[in-house]
């Protein structure tokens, strides 16, 4: 059953009462909300997930409420709590949606070291993944939202999840945040693409969210190994470049792009390891979506 099989006020009723399970990727997810606007957003942006309807432990309990005091009706907030305590200072009101996908990305970051977590978007075709490791600013989730529009598999846009017993990569097809600049750009490269409102003046400027695809939700249970790191840089009024690199070269790379590899040890050497050897490594410079998917393509397509 997916969440919004369930109709409207019975949905709004349990994320504002017991909450709402739901299972997204390997994990599953407990989310508490009352806020109505909030709410909307979510059912829209996560209707086709599965809802948990058997009794089970969630990963993460997830809960939006205003905080008390003043800001509770003048200049309204939300606050993110995590097991009933909150990580971040409020938000406001109105970024609800925002700071509960900003929030499970940390909780996540912060907790799920059952896999090695690569600060990367992952998508795949032809049966493998394509990782693109980056930090903000490189171009990455723009680059992630242009492949996935001509039919690649979103993993995600945020998180290379590799199991530690075989080094294939697991799904995690949710919202795909842009920011600022992007958001435009994508919405012009693919304009039948479902985006959601525009948050402006958000800590991170002006977001907007692009809806995964229902084909990517329903195979969010089917892993794939590596097939290439890319780790693209964008530059503007800049001539493609797709440069090979060299196994040590991607190595530091790699692990400096990872949220877990110092503390996993030995564990994190070996998974960044097998990943550098199993793929074919690259940098990429661009400035031209249209040329930077030619280019990836044909790597696939070899």
């Amino acid at each position: 059953m997916r969440l919004a099989e369930l109709p409207a006020d019975d949905f709004h009723r349990r994320l504002a009462e017991t909450g709402i399970l739901f299972r997204t990727g390997p994990f599953t997810v407990q989310v508490r909300s009352s806020d109505e606007a909030f709410a909307d957003l979510f059912r829209r942006f996560y209707g086709q997930f599965p809802l948990v309807t058997v009794p089970a432990i969630a990963d993460f309990h997830v809960r939006l409420s205003r905080p008390r005091g003043l800001h509770r009706w003048w200049r309204p907030q939300v606050e993110f709590l995590l097991d009933g305590r909150a990580p971040f200072l409020p938000y406001p009101l109105s970024h609800a949606f925002p700071l509960f996908e900003w929030g499970l990305n940390w909780s996540i970051a912060m907790q799920a070291h059952q896999f090695l977590m690569l600060h990367s978007a992952a998508v795949e075709r032809n049966g493998r993944v394509l990782l693109l490791p980056a930090w903000p600013g490189s171009g990455k989730s723009t680059l992630c939202a242009a492949l996935v529009s001509r039919g690649w598999r979103l993993f995600s846009d945020e998180f290379g999840l590799v199991r530690h017993e075989d080094g294939q990569l697991m799904p995690l097809p949710r919202p795909l945040p842009l920011k600022n600049r992007s958001i435009g750009v994508i919405r012009d490269f693919a304009p039948d693409a479902e985006f959601g409102p525009d948050f402006h003046g958000t800590r991170k400027g002006t977001v907007a969210h692009l809806r995964s695809t229902d084909a990517c939700v329903q195979q969010a249970a089917v892993p794939a190994p590596p097939g290439w790191l890319v780790f693209p840089r964008y530059r503007a009024a800049t001539p493609l470049q797709l440069e090979s690199i060299g196994k040590p070269q991607a190595f530091l790379k790699l692990a400096n792009n990872s949220f877990n590899y110092q503390l996993l040890g030995l564990q994190g050497f070996q998974g960044v390891t097998r990943l550098v050897r199993d793929c074919d490594c690259y940098i990429l410079s661009y400035s031209n979506l249209d040329e930077a998917i030619e280019a990836i393509n044909r790597l696939a397509d070899s």
